[in-house]
């Protein structure tokens, strides 16, 4: 019997294992990179493959697009850009990575993030109306996640320091 549960845990890391080395060297072999991205797009296409997102929208019509984290992550900062009247899509796929969203406070976010990893929308419960502008962030996390603020963490630290 121990045997047994001896062989199933050593099976479950070694896959555990391979599965992490492979996904490295996928992303290795895609390489090291942060897709740069015009500041006034409408739709965005942002990577983060093992280095650090920094991205600040100042759409007039934003309608989303796609981000992808892999083994990195950083800051997606929307609270210069302006929603499409018909709202905004965001698909993630994160794999060992993540980052925060920041959002204008009166924005309503719908998540659906599906994986072994999440999201958090860590802004106060307040009031919004229903015809506020809507984005709908959905995709796949896995071993990573995404936090929604309305102001970067690095703000946050700036306020706690000047107190």
């Amino acid at each position: 019997m121990y045997k047994t549960i001896f062989r199933v845990i050593s099976m479950i890391l070694l896959g555990w294992f391979a599965f992490v080395a492979a996904a490295m060297a996928f992303a290795a072999i895609k390489g090291r990179r942060a897709v740069a991205q015009d500041p006034g797009a409408d739709d965005v296409d942002l990577v983060a493959t093992f280095s650090e997102l920094d991205f600040r929208s100042t759409s007039s019509a934003f309608r989303g697009g796609s981000v992808t984290t892999w083994f990195g992550g950083g800051v997606l900062d929307l609270r210069g850009a302006t929603l499409d009247p018909a709202g905004a899509t965001l698909r993630v796929n994160a794999l060992f990575g993540g980052g925060n969203l920041v959002v204008p406070e009166g924005w309503n976010v719908e998540t659906r993030i599906t994986g072994l990893g999440g999201v958090g929308d860590g802004r106060p419960k307040i009031g919004r109306p229903a015809d506020a502008p809507t984005l709908r962030f959905e995709g796949v996390a896995m071993f990573g996640g995404w936090g929604i603020t309305s102001e970067p963490d690095d703000e946050k630290e700036l306020e706690g320091a000047s107190a």
